[in-house]
């Protein structure tokens, strides 16, 4: 069922999937309330259905995914009465839905899933996604925005600005906005150093 959600989205593959779920192991270990077994099940379904982030539908595709999740899920005799906890953990993971998460389940699938929007693999998929896109690097000669308005839909490297380092403050969980703000902190040495070598002052 997973390897059907990566759709050749390098973002979105299996080892997304692997590394939402370790996240949210980790998580886990601070809440022996939520239940593994939704959580697992939520952390390698939620992106079922992974429609482009230019589609007119993105912000369907976590409500799309829980709903295919479930059937799949019922044929196969996992226990209908986790059935209602798994889809909204997977319809509340997603940023674009705006769904707010009522369980602890579905709060450690959604701060598991942004946490692999920080760090250096956040990076990597940061910018894997900007160039499937076609955006640019970086402005030509205003990389941090000193001078402009901010536009991630034109320059990568103003999406960490823009989106991710939003991303510690929405979390859901405190071992969650621990580890986003240790990872927040890689993302912005790095969009110093790499404004200090695009612009030549880096010596």
């Amino acid at each position: 069922m997973a390897a059907a959600a990566a759709d050749n989205d390098g973002a979105h593959d299996a080892g997304h999937l692997e590394r939402v779920w370790r996240s949210a192991e980790a998580l886990l270990a601070h809440h022996p309330e939520a239940d593994p077994l939704v959580v697992m099940a939520a952390s390698y379904l939620h992106d079922l259905v992974n429609l482009p982030k230019d589609d007119p539908a993105r912000a369907q595709s976590s409500r799309r995914s829980a709903l295919l999740a479930r059937e799949q899920l019922a044929r196969r005799g996992f226990p209908q009465a986790r059935l209602d906890a798994v889809a909204h953990a997977i319809e509340a993971h997603s940023f674009s839905a705006a769904i707010a998460p009522t369980t602890i389940e579905a709060r450690i699938v959604q701060d598991a899933d942004r946490l692999d929007a920080l760090g250096a693999v956040g990076l990597a998929r940061m910018f894997y996604v900007s160039g499937r896109l076609g955006r640019a690097l970086a402005h030509p000669s205003d990389p941090l925005a000193l001078d402009r308005a901010l536009d991630d839909g034109a320059y990568s490297l103003d999406h960490i600005v823009v989106k991710l380092a939003k991303l510690p403050e929405m979390m859901q969980t405190e071992a969650g906005r621990a580890m986003a703000n240790a990872r927040l902190g890689k993302l912005l040495v790095f969009r110093e150093e790499f404004a200090a070598e695009w612009l030549g002052t880096d010596d």
